[in-house]
């Protein structure tokens, strides 16, 4: 299930420090092996919260909100 997936993915990046990172800068290889929809994928490299909660059907977590979410978010990207 996709939703799983998703939260599989924000609890690693929360975690992992490195993962974190390479979704933020090179998120197509940091999803790659992951069974995500385009649309996913774009909402977890961009921190697209209100379509990630959406998709799940509940808030996420502070904790990855604070960490992952927010951070992701705010990154300028040109």
């Amino acid at each position: 299930m996709s939703q799983e997936v998703m939260l599989e993915v924000l609890e690693k990046a929360a975690e992992n420090s490195t993962f974190y990172t390479q979704l933020a800068e090179d998120p197509q290889a940091a999803l790659e092996g992951f069974d995500l929809t385009s649309e996913e994928k774009a909402a977890l490299s961009s921190g697209d919260q209100r379509y990630i909660e959406s998709h799940l059907g509940r808030k996420v977590d502070e904790r990855i909100v604070k960490l992952v979410l927010t951070p992701l978010l705010s990154r300028e990207k040109w």
